[in-house]
């Protein structure tokens, strides 16, 4: 009798990939996935350890996990991830419930921990089973980062740069579009820097080329793209390129120029809007999605109305705000003292997000009266759907709702009928 394993996946999109190829090597195996952690008989944790929020997520759910060993079918616990990568040897000691830590890349360690046989990295058997609904997947076009953020930890827990070479991308999408992928979510730590690592050196603008050609595909999204390294060939492909969807995800992390500098970014604010402005020249549909930190050290409340002022000017489509959180071994947390209080943090935190919110607002109005193609995440049977236009990814940002039940995964023109802070209704306008 097969064994029934449980994958609660934790943290980003790229922890996200890095369970879904696991599930294919262990479903190849023989071994049953299930969703529900009381009926398996192995719990594998896929953990993030990028925030202090997230790591504090991790080890809660590792106690409620490691809870089940006592009290249901579950025999062994095992953890992976960001997380463990970092503090594994601490880890051994506080959670002794755990029978085994293994780090972000040890998808065959843990295939052959649990089958006793040796696996390759490169291993045929790895087939993702995409955790995603179907119609949309994302595809990791790098591994680790070279840059130097003084905030971030992430080299610290999964390396340097290591890029998919572009033929390995273009099999993947298209086995990804010929199940019925029909959105393609580009990621990476920076995916400005794809390809400078490989051997025959590549770059972001030649494989999205390559991707452009993809049968069966609807929609190429772009990710994590730093705007430093942004560069204008890239930038000319939201022009020209039929997939391609005028969206970017760009995190500028602030506004004010010391800040940037102290965060170690290369490109002060001027440098970031000029990238902005190379965008909506471009395409004028341009949606852009960025994040930003409040509370780095330093930031006083000059700096602060700096940012305030940055985002007001710029009107971002999306924004998304985390508080500075210290990360052990970084050059934030070797040069800087964390100086500013949490009741600081969370008053910024909640301003930027007001001022964001009437940003969304107003251009949520003037939606009203387009025709939009969404693609449907959710039907149901209530009679109304949740769908997507270009301008919103899974998961991070806003929905059109509409009052009909439409097939998840099918897509529709919409006419934009009312306009709320995030999100908008519309009605179906089809042929």
């Amino acid at each position: 009798m097969s064994k029934k394993i449980c994958m609660v996946s934790l943290g980003c999109a790229k922890n996200l990939v890095d369970s879904e190829i696991l599930l294919g090597g262990l479903i190849k195996e023989n071994f049953k996935i299930i969703k529900d952690p009381n009926e398996s008989n192995i719990i594998i944790v896929n953990t993030c350890g990028f925030l202090d929020t997230a790591r504090e997520e991790s080890i809660d759910t590792i106690l409620e996990c490691g809870e089940l060993k006592n009290t249901a079918n579950v025999e062994k616990l095992l953890v992976m991830g960001c997380f463990s990568e970092r503090y594994g040897d601490d880890l051994i000691k506080e959670l002794p419930e755990v029978d085994k830590f293994f780090g972000t890349n040890d998808h065959s360690i843990v295939l052959s921990y649990l089958t006793g046989k040796k696996y390759k990295k490169d291993d045929p058997d790895y087939y993702r089973s995409i955790l995603t609904p179907r119609h949309y997947a994302y595809l990791k076009i790098t591994e680790g980062c070279d840059n130097v953020c003084s905030f971030c930890s992430i080299p610290l827990m999964r390396g340097l740069q290591v890029s998919a070479s572009l033929e390995n991308n273009l099999i993947e999408a298209q086995r990804l579009a010929d199940n019925g992928v029909k959105e393609l979510l580009i990621i990476g730590q920076d995916t400005t820097s794809y390809g400078w690592d490989l051997e025959y050196k590549s770059s972001l603008h030649e494989l999205l080329d390559v991707l452009d050609t993809v049968d069966n595909l609807e929609w190429i999204r772009l990710h994590y793209a730093h705007p430093a390294h942004l560069h204008r060939e890239v930038i000319k492909r939201f022009g020209k390129l039929n997939k391609l969807i005028p969206y970017i995800d760009m995190p500028t992390q602030h506004g004010s120029d010391k800040i940037l500098k102290n965060m170690k970014r290369g490109l002060n604010s001027s440098g970031i809007k000029k990238r902005i402005d190379a965008l909506r020249n471009i395409n004028n549909n341009m949606a852009i999605r960025t994040s930003i930190i409040v509370g780095f050290p330093g930031e006083t409340d000059k700096e602060f109305k700096e940012l305030c002022d940055f985002v007001k000017e710029v009107e971002f489509d999306r924004l998304g705000v985390f508080q500075y959180s210290e990360e052990e071994g970084t050059h934030g947390a070797n040069f800087f003292k964390d100086d500013i209080p949490k009741a600081v943090k969370n008053e910024r935190y909640e301003e930027i997000m007001i001022l964001q919110q009437s940003i969304n607002y107003q251009k949520n109005k003037d939606r009203v009266g387009n025709k939009e193609k969404i693609i449907i995440d959710v039907a149901k049977d209530e009679g109304w759907s949740l769908g997507r236009s270009f301008r919103d990814a899974p998961e991070v940002d806003n929905y059109v709702k509409i009052g009909r039940k439409l097939d998840v995964g099918s897509m529709h023109n919409i006419e934009i009928t009312k306009a709320h802070e995030y999100d908008v209704e519309g009605i179906v306008i089809d042929g």
